[in-house]
């Protein structure tokens, strides 16, 4: 099982490298579906205030040829990702936002976030009968009614 194929702390692998690949594999700009490239990182975390980073730095932290970034890089790059700075230092942490992360690579696999971009603005009304019409498609392919509450 490689280090993509499994949540950072799962199974011991607990590197600086391991975790921030895993969100570089994991969190992508949205609506695309590759994600970010180490340059784009330097070029945001720039563009937002953060601490100067190239994507030679960057790829350096994410081979392992570097591990001792400063606190201002781990600040920066976990405001980045949206993750605590802890996700790249304490084993529970990484376990519980690598379950986030797991979730959201599913949705995103599942095609759900562009149902759910699309519903935005629906009225109440609107989202029942898209829900309905969701649950006899499921029916009609032979799936059990979906989870959640039935509408």
């Amino acid at each position: 099982m490689s280090v993509s194929d499994q949540n950072p702390g799962e199974s011991g692998e607990s590197t600086l490298a391991a975790r921030l690949n895993h969100l570089f594999e994991v969190i992508h700009p949205a609506g695309r579906s590759r994600p970010y490239s180490n340059d784009e990182v330097a070029a945001l975390l720039h563009e937002q205030g953060g601490p100067t980073v190239s994507g030679t730095y960057l790829w350096q932290l994410r081979t392992g040829r570097r591990d001792n970034p400063t606190k201002r890089h781990l600040e920066a790059l976990a405001d980045f990702f949206g993750v605590p700075v802890a996700y790249f230092f304490d084993d529970d942490v990484a376990r519980r936002v690598g379950s986030d992360l797991e979730t959201l690579q599913r949705l995103r696999e599942a095609g759900v976030q562009n149902v759910a971009l699309r519903a935005v603005g629906l009225s109440p009304k609107s989202m029942d009968a898209v829900l309905a019409m969701i649950d006899r498609v499921r029916e009609l392919e032979g799936l059990p009614p979906g989870p959640g509450p039935a509408r």
